[in-house]
């Protein structure tokens, strides 16, 4: 039933509201009976009416006049903040990711808050309350007079008298201990209740702390090392910037990149500025976590997706509450609420983990917070020893100012980079004959050894030696995984989880692992070097961070002389007595069909690298490939990252690729794979472009993607292209509707990913 209309609905406003549904626009309401719309503030959560039930919305602008019959205009039931949730800068931010990836703009918005806010709950801290009723003030005579013959109701009676009639339990704990009972006898006789207040916690509105406050609070912060000219240089340049300023900071590892992070964040806090530091996956940053709760003695909130609800919710409210001054965190923290924000950091800007891959609006952060970071007028620094490609290129052109640490004088000369030729090898295991020997020759003179390897489990292949039977997964074009600890078979891609047999299904004859994963790295370098203590880390050993703290403790400490790991070792560890690092199965990335796939394997390589070497002795890198003379490893022998990149940026600019192009991704899944060529094929002739490329974009396919089949759905894709980012986002813009509405569109599930980091 339909809420009553207001008559004039120009005087009294409208109020446009987005919520949590695939919905593009925003629906238009009345305000309250009573209220202007006026009134109700832009970025508050409203509670609003919606079909037959009630959603959590929230206010994204005013209007004068709607599209719809003011009959129909339904009216808003609840305001439920006071103040914005969502300031005016961080709704600018998010309509902004909403408009640039294309996706409803209530999902953008809702995603950036707690789950319970979401849901409607406060936006404040609550605090339990013993409160004197209305019937117990009536009562005050009586009670004054009963309670002489119950000392402690009486002690509870006047406590709450004495604080006006409302107490928080947490101060009865302090004045009186097992003051509940004589509080339940209280409430049966209707004088006292227990309610929920806000806490008294500083909010957005009243929070008295001064610029002069925090600049007093800055200075608390524990001294740090002297800086070298080349981390002083970059420091004044940030600390100088007059406005919106894109600093790359491109540096090995131990070059000093996080010290010039914390003088930057140092400088921002003693403006009475806030600060936000992205780092690509929180569990694996310890180490970082740790310098910035000992260097600044202020509050610091931590945003990742490990947090439970209630973690979340708190730290979250400690930034929008304006209580910490640091939020630390990962993808989705590019959206704290922090208040004053005078600085970001994006650590390891080039980590693919910045980019949401996994549902929801595919947005990046890196590149999010180079646009908060522009609409605030603030700097934004971007580090890494391995900056990608795009973000080069802004350097070139000018758009990013681009600083180089080199390495320290106290720091070892850069690690020995050289390619084991596996044709020419005995390998055991995986391991060649002169990866083993190295390694025994580290260990013998005191060093500790790294073996990088991105495959974890034991075997990635379960094979029948009589009649070829591949262990298969039931879901998907994979096969599944050999974890031979577990004595289970895994699909790394849905999660199928299998007995490891004994024999062959289908034959019965017996089977045996092909190939390596850390696990079997793990026994090998065992059986090999009995002697030498071993730890790994992949998602197997280490799935919480203080897995993570246990196994990266134990090399820090000595406790292990030997390192095998994924890709989690390349991430934010540093390991001073590692001196040598063995690269297996490089070739991987050699030949993927994917654009990308070059620049993530010179990244991991020389990430890795970055992990070898101490001051008294440099380190040195072994690659094992089959493939010593493919021109990416040459050039990143002879020429390093660098070289890599420059060749990189000349082949992308000749096909027109990111960064000299713009592409996006329609992706489509679907029980059936012929619905889901279905709806990409309809969506490309709704395009318009099915004679070829007009108006500056290409559509390429419908083709299906590297595993067509994945968790039971078949998925294929449709390329857009354009050489200009205007020209796609307006392309998008007029096509997405009509895609919208397609037929074919009921019977898939389908995204657009704009800016897509893989293209397979």
């Amino acid at each position: 039933m339909s809420s009553p209309a207001h008559s004039d609905t120009v005087l009294a406003g409208i109020l446009k509201v987005v919520i949590d549904r695939p919905l593009r626009t925003a629906l238009d309401y009345l305000p309250p009976p009573g209220c202007k719309a006026a009134e109700l503030p832009v970025g508050a959560r409203v509670r609003v009416p919606v079909g037959r039930g009630h959603a959590v919305g929230l206010i994204t602008g005013h209007a004068s006049q709607s599209a719809m019959d003011s009959s129909r205009l339904r009216t808003i039931t609840a305001l439920l903040d006071p103040v914005p949730v969502l300031d005016a800068n961080l709704l600018s931010l998010l309509m902004w990711a909403s408009d640039y990836y294309h996706h409803p703009p209530g999902e953008v918005l809702f995603g950036a808050l707690p789950v319970s806010l979401r849901s409607g709950g406060s936006a404040h801290a609550l605090e339990s309350h013993l409160r004197i009723t209305a019937s117990g003030h009536a009562a005050q005579s009586e009670a004054a007079a009963t309670l002489q013959r119950a000392p402690r109701q009486l002690l509870v009676w006047q406590q709450l008298l004495a604080a006006g009639g409302c107490l928080p339990t947490a101060r009865l704990d302090a004045m009186l201990p097992k003051w509940g009972p004589a509080a339940r006898e209280l409430r049966d006789r209707g004088w006292v209740e227990r309610i929920e207040l806000e806490s008294q916690a500083a909010t957005p509105q009243d929070s008295s702390a001064s610029t002069d406050a925090r600049a007093d609070a800055s200075q608390r912060s524990a001294p740090g090392p002297g800086l070298t000219d080349a981390q002083r240089q970059v420091v004044d340049a940030i600390a100088s910037a007059a406005g919106f300023s894109s600093i790359l900071l491109q540096g090995a590892t131990g070059s000093g990149k996080t010290e010039v992070y914390m003088q930057a964040v140092a400088a921002a806090l003693a403006r009475g500025r806030s600060a936000l530091v992205l780092v690509p996956e929180i569990g694996l940053t310890p180490q970082l976590v740790e310098r910035f709760r000992s260097r600044f003695d202020v509050p610091l909130a931590l945003l990742h997706s490990a947090l439970g609800d209630a973690e979340r919710l708190a730290a979250w409210r400690s930034a929008w509450q304006d209580r910490a001054r640091i939020v630390i965190g990962t993808r989705s923290a590019v959206f704290a609420p922090l208040h004053d924000l005078g600085l970001i950091v994006v650590d390891e800007e080039h980590d693919s983990s910045y980019k949401q891959q996994d549902g929801g609006c595919r947005y990046s952060a890196r590149d999010l917070a180079v646009r908060r970071a522009q609409q605030l007028d603030i700097p934004v620094v971007l580090g890494s020893a391995t900056p990608a490609l795009e973000t080069l290129q802004n350097a070139r052109s000018g758009r990013y100012q681009r600083f180089v640490l080199p390495r320290r004088a106290d720091q070892s000369p850069a690690p020995r980079l050289a390619l084991i030729d596996l044709r020419t090898q005995a390998v055991h295991a995986g391991l060649s004959s002169a990866a083993t020997q190295a390694i025994e020759r580290h260990l013998g003179s005191g060093g500790q050894v790294l073996v990088y390897i991105n495959r974890r489990g034991f075997a990635p292949t379960l094979l029948c030696t009589s009649c070829g039977w591949i262990a298969p997964c039931q879901s998907c074009d994979a096969r599944l995984t050999v974890h031979q600890g577990a004595g289970r078979m895994r699909c790394h891609h849905c999660g199928a989880d299998e007995p490891l047999p004994e024999r062959c299904p289908r034959c019965g004859y017996g089977v045996k692992p092909v190939g390596q994963g850390t696990e079997r790295v793990e026994e090998t370098l065992t059986s090999a070097f009995p002697q030498q203590p071993l730890v790994r880390l992949d998602r197997d050993t280490a799935r919480s961070a203080g897995d993570i703290e246990r196994v990266t403790g134990a090399v820090l400490r000595g406790e292990a002389r030997i390192l095998v790991g994924t890709q989690m070792i390349t991430k934010g560890h540093h390991f001073p007595d590692v001196t040598l690092v063995v690269v297996l199965n490089a070739d991987q990335g050699l030949f993927s069909t994917d654009f990308r796939a070059s620049e993530r394997l010179a990244q991991t390589i020389v990430q890795v690298a970055g992990r070898a070497g101490r001051a008294e002795r440099p380190g040195e890198v072994l690659i094992q490939t089959e493939f010593p003379e493919h021109p990416l490893l040459q050039e990143l022998l002879a020429r390093g990252y660098e070289g890599f990149a420059e060749t990189a940026l000349a082949e992308r600019a000749a096909a027109h690729w990111p960064p000299f192009g713009r592409i996006a991704l329609l992706r489509a899944s679907a029980r059936d794979a012929a619905h889901a060529t279905a709806f990409l094929i309809a969506a490309r002739r709704a395009s318009g472009l099915d004679a070829g490329p007009r108006a500056g974009v290409t559509l390429l396919g419908p083709v299906p993607t590297a595993m067509a089949r994945r968790a039971g759905r078949h998925h294929a894709q449709l390329l857009i292209e354009s050489p200009e980012r205007a020209t796609l986002q307006g392309f998008l813009r007029r096509w997405l509707p009509t895609v919208d509405s397609l037929q074919e569109a009921r019977r898939v599930r389908w995204f657009l990913d704009v800016d897509p980091l893989d293209t397979q």
